[in-house]
């Protein structure tokens, strides 16, 4: 070998020396400390670095999350554990969750949704609704999952989960999918649920759904989709009792929330209603649907749903009440006050002809039932209708009540403002006039529409001051 081959060799040694000095001296360890408020607090703690995490965009971390959770699922009976997500961009699959667990997201973390297809795992279809919604049979995971758990906490200081909904979205418009797309966020047959303070964006389907389960609490949520991407809902409860909604921000191509309990035969089996629901302070926008919706899987039933201080902008509809022959249950006693609605097609919408089965093996004389439903102190503007209620022949809605509502027409509204079949009620300074079946009952009763004084058990729950200290090894 000659001195030149020598001294190349040299450099090329050196060189290589270099570059991983290079990749060395991007990693940095970070202290990070903080607080923040749970419904539990937690006696130990991790980071996802400690498990080989890499939050550079790139590198998988399935592995790492379950790895973590696994790991940690041994202090459940120890005061519980805690996993922070320090900032970077963490591409992951989907990971279950374990209970006396806290998921905490630092405020420039990103999750980024799996693109590869095949690493979703599938699952079965809900029982309650006996198939997937996008096709029969299964369902892919979703992204943060969890069954039979109790006392969990998905957080953060407004961290970002991104779905990276745009494949699945392409795939379900061109009929390519074998399986219902996976959610961001599903908690199952589970207790004790506190899922806040973070900004969820293109979700492949719906965002957020606890289902089968009880004592949940949704709070400062900011969920972000394209008006036309398809059915991802904001927040859906479904099945559940006990649940609290309140100071989320939502722009979807679905309903902003909707509340659920199956679907057609599947859901009347089940069995499992929705009730003791309260939404309050949400904001919404969005086009083609709903601001709330109950319905239309209610086959379970719904009952005892309190909703106020609502703000809904460029939305098709307030709150939207959707069923059909053969759905069978019930939405009952249910509870709106101080809606502020701009450019919304209909203020109020309710249709018994909704369609949309499982299969064809539903009853066609399962008949819905809808009744003691309550809109009061609703203002709004530049409105095409104002309402258009459509109840099913032989099983009318009734008991609705609409009081002390302002309702501004746009300047190419539909000439008759409400029109009303099959239904039955009383309403008190409405304007324009409701139709002849809402009678009006004179402006002294314009308080006559009922809103629950009594406090439900969801809003005596008490948060406590909870910390993290510790250490992540971080790209820098």
């Amino acid at each position: 070998m000659s001195d030149g081959d020598d001294l190349g060799s040299f450099v090329l040694v050196l060189g290589i020396f270099s570059n991983l000095r290079s990749v060395e001296s991007r990693k940095a360890r970070i202290l990070e400390s903080f607080e923040y408020t749970a419904i539990s607090c937690r006696a130990h703690s991790a980071s996802i670095t400690d498990y080989g995490g890499v939050g550079d965009g790139v590198t998988l971390n399935t592995k790492a999350f379950q790895d973590a959770v696994n790991e940690l699922s041994q202090f459940g009976s120890d005061g519980g554990a805690q996993l922070f997500v320090p900032q970077g961009k963490w591409l992951t699959g989907s990971f279950n969750l374990t209970s006396h667990f806290t998921l905490y997201l630092h405020k420039d973390a990103v999750l980024l949704g799996s693109q590869d297809v095949n690493g979703w795992p599938v699952i079965d279809p809900l029982p309650s609704y006996g198939r997937g919604r996008d096709a029969v049979g299964g369902r892919y995971i979703s992204l943060i999952f969890g069954t039979n758990l109790t006392d969990v906490v998905v957080t953060g200081d407004n961290g970002t989960i991104d779905g990276q909904g745009a494949l699945w979205w392409q795939r379900f418009h061109s009929k390519k999918l074998k399986y219902t797309r996976p959610y961001l966020i599903e908690i199952m047959h589970s207790n004790n649920i506190q899922i806040s303070n973070l900004t969820l964006v293109n979700s492949p389907s719906w965002n957020v759904h606890p289902v089968y389960s009880s004592n949940i609490l949704v709070q400062g949520i900011t969920i972000i989709a394209p008006v036309t991407s398809p059915n991802t809902d904001g927040i859906n409860p479904d099945s559940c009792t006990n649940t609290r909604i309140e100071d989320c921000y939502i722009v979807s191509g679905d309903d902003c929330v909707a509340v659920k309990s199956g679907w057609d035969e599947y859901g009347i089996s089940y069995g499992m209603p929705t009730k003791q629901l309260i939404i309050r302070r949400l904001t919404c926008i969005s086009p083609y649907s709903a601001t709330i919706a109950l319905g239309s899987e209610m086959s379970g039933g719904i009952q005892d749903v309190r909703a106020e201080d609502i703000v809904a902008v460029n939305t098709e509809s307030g709150v939207r009440i959707k069923t059909a022959v053969g759905r069978g249950g019930y939405v009952k006693d249910i509870y709106v006050r101080g809606m502020a609605l701009h450019t919304m097609k209909w203020a109020f919408w309710m249709t018994g002809n909704y369609g949309s089965h499982a299969d064809t093996h539903y009853d066609p004389n399962a008949l819905p039932v809808i009744q003691g439903v309550n809109y009061r102190d609703v203002v709004a503007e530049n409105v095409s209708m104002a309402g258009r209620l459509e109840g099913i022949s032989g099983a009318p809605f009734t008991g609705i009540c609409i009081s002390n509502v302002t309702i501004g027409m746009a300047k190419k509204a539909k000439k008759v403002p409400w029109t009303c079949t099959n239904i039955e009620g009383i309403t008190s300074n409405v304007s324009p006039p409701p139709c002849g079946l809402l009678p009006d009952q004179g402006p002294e009763k314009i308080g006559m529409c009922d809103f629950p004084q009594e406090t439900l058990a969801i809003d005596t729950v008490e948060f406590q001051r909870c910390s993290y200290t510790g250490v992540s090894m971080m790209y820098v």
